[in-house]
């Protein structure tokens, strides 16, 4: 397991993060029941591997099966015996936790509200990394980075981060932090895989010159690249993804990439899977990869990406057949600084 900086924070994370999304209980609230079906024993057992593996870094929400997730993660590592310092925590605030008009969004009434319901259901005194978990149109800003800098202030957390925002509206939030003096984002989750490279054409270049840290969540496309479905899939495809085709991708492209993803999972005695996450980890602007398992044996699959390393001709044709088509202005951009800058990314060691 290698450890990689939370952000430009002097705190190091696992490259790859335990994902609690799937906690929880089978017919739980509505959305979550067909996700969120690994109950406490299961999760205990779960984590435990994750952590003799040397993962450090678990990711919730409040909002996954509205607080069971997060019930879970903090009685398992009370279970566990799990030192707090040992482990950081990071859960997420936006959804809906109810159906009141002020239930949801990134207003300082909600954040606050969330806060103490989260700190409860973990069991814990702090957050390490509190996240906004999406867009809020109607609240400014400036309020909710002076609300999550007060929270950073009393030490109920220790650093903040955002999910699922455009590149502008990260670059803006950055701005008002550092005119403001408030705590920066130091992260950015965001959905990221061999068959949804998006991510590339703005956010990733502006991570890279902020030093934030990229958490990728669904790094398996929903489980379209787990190598049970598409051409020369074995058996009949059956999953998540068959009920829930989330999140969309060009399917045409992703077959292209499994296509060659078996050739070499074939050669490396790995598992489509695994060489679909050890595309993600060879990237240097990846700082941790959220994994959800609901079973031993798919987070064994998983765990395995950290020891299967590429090699440069892997790399190159994965990044060949999977390459986002060209659009305005990055077209006109790379042909303006062409031997003028160095590559931008190069693969890790």
């Amino acid at each position: 397991m290698r450890y990689n900086e939370l952000g430009h924070t002097g705190i190091f994370v696992s490259e790859i993060c335990l994902g609690a999304m799937t906690f929880g209980e089978v017919g739980g609230p509505a959305q979550w029941g067909d996700i969120a079906k690994v109950d406490q024993g299961a999760a205990d057992r779960i984590v435990e591997r994750s952590l003799a593996a040397g993962v450090n870094f678990i990711d919730t929400a409040n909002v996954y099966s509205l607080g069971k997730s997060e019930k879970i993660v903090g009685q398992t590592l009370k279970n566990l015996g799990v030192k707090r310092k040992d482990v950081v925590i990071a859960t997420k605030f936006h959804g809906a936790m109810g159906s009141g008009p002020n239930d949801r969004g990134a207003s300082r009434g909600h954040i606050m509200d969330q806060v103490e319901g989260s700190l409860e259901r973990l069991q814990t005194d702090h957050i390490d990394l509190y996240q906004i978990h999406g867009t809020d149109p109607v609240t400014p800003i400036d309020e909710t980075l002076r609300a999550l800098d007060e929270l950073v202030s009393r030490n109920l957390v220790r650093y903040i981060g955002v999910s699922n925002w455009q590149a502008w509206r990260i670059a803006k939030a950055l701005g008002i932090s550092e005119r403001r003096g408030f705590a920066r984002f130091e992260t950015v989750q965001a959905y990221y895989s061999i068959a949804g490279r998006d991510l590339e054409r703005e956010i990733v270049p502006l991570m890279t010159e902020e030093k934030l840290g990229l958490m990728v969540w669904s790094p398996l496309a929903g489980g379209l690249l787990s190598g049970k479905y598409g051409p020369g899939a074995p058996g009949n495809g059956e999953g998540r993804r068959t009920g829930f085709d989330f999140p969309p991708v060009d399917k045409d492209r992703a077959w292209a990439s499994v296509a060659v993803m078996r050739e070499i999972a074939a050669r490396h005695d790995s598992s489509v899977a695994t060489v679909a996450l050890a595309w993600i980890l060879s990237k240097p602007f990846v700082m941790s990869i959220i994994i959800g398992a609901s079973r031993m044996d798919q987070l064994e699959q998983n765990l395995a990406a950290t020891k299967l390393r590429l090699d440069e001709e892997d790399i190159a044709r994965l990044d060949e057949v999977s390459a986002l088509p060209k659009e305005y202005p990055g077209w006109m951009l790379e042909r303006q600084m062409a031997g003028r800058r160095p590559k931008p990314f190069e693969p890790k060691e």
